[in-house]
């Protein structure tokens, strides 16, 4: 009896605390919700962030709006992030640029590269395209392969910064096909992509550049992924060019700082889900050149700490360096 009696009383007490918690999910969000973006406005990882909050702010009924924090591959945003009250308003468009590529590429990154995020839901997954000026001689990678041989560590790349997707699929590249290239890094692919209309670069990776092509400005060679794009179905794989080795796709996804409650995180990932199954969304992306990519919390934490494990041993291979 006494036995029933406590157990009764241990369950009684469970359910209550549980309340607070039920009831802390069910009033989130109260109040407008920020968004860090660590990119500047322009580039693929600002209209992907804008993208997850215009579709945030219809499913929670609250304004969630995007702050472009940018700088240091991302850094100087993120330390901003971490720095923020773990209540659920304020949110991070985290990137496999700085939060897998980073902690190889930086000796000090000013955060704990797991310990002080809680992923929250991934959002997509957007491969590199290999881009040249509309104007420029290359047809195909190999033109670009014959040319720096021709002339060692003459031809210039740009990206959007050390350490970028941009930057490390250049390596890549250049690890593979056994080339010497010129790095020139950019706060941001916007810029990097005016000078390389201009004819100031050589070429340049970048998972943004369906726009550019679609619109003429820029000639895509190659995209690193294993399937074409369906925005761009004429641009071939690397690994259709005799290139198998080039490949490798950026990912985007939700992040809130260390500590935020499993109740708030559940409902942002549950929204982000559902966004990413409107027909809409997907498209929006699709246009972009992007996958949308959907999983649990605890499924994306996992895929998270595979990426960094993923990118140390990419960095190591391709010899790429911040100064």
């Amino acid at each position: 009896m006494r036995h029933a009696i406590v157990s009764g009383a241990l369950g009684a007490l469970v359910a209550v605390a549980a309340l607070p918690l039920q009831a802390l999910a069910q009033a989130y969000p109260g109040k407008p919700v920020k968004l860090i973006v660590t990119w500047p406005p322009g580039g693929s990882a600002d209209a992907i962030g804008r993208l997850v909050a215009a579709s945030l702010t219809t499913s929670l009924g609250q304004s969630v709006y995007v702050e472009n924090a940018a700088g240091a591959s991302g850094n100087i945003g993120t330390q901003q992030f971490v720095r923020s009250p773990a209540d659920g308003y304020t949110l991070l468009l985290a990137t496999s640029t700085t939060n897998a590529a980073g902690p190889a590429l930086f000796t000090k990154q000013g955060f704990q590269a797991v310990d002080d995020f809680v992923p929250v839901a991934p959002i997509a997954l957007s491969p590199s395209i290999l881009v040249v000026a509309a104007t420029s001689p290359y047809k195909s990678p190999m033109d670009i392969i014959a040319a720096a041989k021709a002339a060692p560590g003459k031809l210039t790349f740009g990206s959007g910064g050390n350490g970028n997707s941009g930057h490390l699929s250049a390596e890549l590249f250049k690890s593979v096909a056994r080339i010497d290239l010129q790095h020139v890094p950019y706060k941001g692919n916007s810029p990097a992509t005016i000078d390389l209309i201009g004819g100031r670069l050589d070429f340049m990776f970048d998972n943004g550049a369906v726009p550019q092509i679609l619109g003429g400005k820029v000639r895509g060679l190659a995209v690193t992924s294993e399937r074409r794009l369906q925005a761009v179905p004429d641009v071939p794989t690397f690994a259709e060019l005799g290139l198998p080795g080039v490949q490798l796709s950026t990912w985007f996804g939700l992040a809130a700082p260390k500590g935020t409650p499993a109740a708030v995180v559940d409902k942002l990932n549950k929204a982000v889900t559902a966004a990413l199954q409107r027909p809409d969304v997907v498209k929006r992306l699709h246009d972009m050149g992007a996958e949308p990519k959907t999983s649990s919390p605890a499924e994306f934490a996992a895929f998270w700490k595979q990426e960094i494990d993923r990118y140390r041993d990419l960095v190591k291979l391709s010899g790429a360096k911040v100064e």
